[in-house]
């Protein structure tokens, strides 16, 4: 077996690279930078073996913070960062009691398409017996009736399973009612 091929899989190694990685974002002042590490991070956000590493990191509170960002690039890199990491029942925990369901919920409104897709399928990782109540609101599900009507097929197919999976057909009936109340003129 090749020795320097197994050693790249050196759990000491990976934290390593990982704790340079979040510290470079961190003191760097280059927006360039900080996008490239951020995408960097989203990217071993993807396979399980790193999870332990990025919940010891902080990462989740830092992808958090950046959705905050007035850089889409950030915005959308944390977004796609926060749905690798979603499914797994800690990570899940820690993005829920971290205020995470409402910063993700805003990213619903990003001019781009790819964090408008990775905030959805974010929210449908998110939805346990208790934060569903916090997910299918009538905005999101008002929200999801445009996003099933647009011409972009990866973002009305997903908004389209997200109706059926994760909202009863009265709350999808509320959000239609609701969105053709017209206010009056004063």
């Amino acid at each position: 077996m090749n020795r320097s091929r197994n050693r790249q899989y050196c759990p000491r190694e990976r934290f390593s690279y990982l704790q340079q990685l979040v510290t470079e974002f961190q003191d760097t002042n280059s927006e360039a930078v900080k996008e490239q590490v951020l995408a960097n991070l989203a990217n071993f956000a993807y396979d399980a073996i790193n999870f332990e590493f990025i919940r010891r990191l902080n990462v989740i509170s830092l992808f958090l913070d950046q959705l905050d960002s007035a850089s889409d690039k950030l915005v959308e890199f944390a977004t796609g960062g926060l749905c690798n990491l979603a499914l797994d029942r800690i990570n899940k925990e820690i993005i829920l009691n971290h205020g995470g369901v409402d910063k993700i919920i805003r990213c619903l409104s990003s001019p781009k398409e790819e964090t408008v897709l990775s905030a959805i399928t974010t929210l449908m990782f998110l939805v346990t017996p208790q934060s569903k109540k916090d997910i299918t609101t009538l905005p999101v599900i008002d929200c999801m009736l445009r996003f099933s009507e647009a011409p972009a097929r990866r973002l009305s197919n997903l908004a389209t399973v997200f109706l059926e999976d994760y909202c009863t057909a009265q709350q999808v009936a509320a959000a239609k009612e609701a969105s053709t109340v017209l206010p009056t003129p004063e």
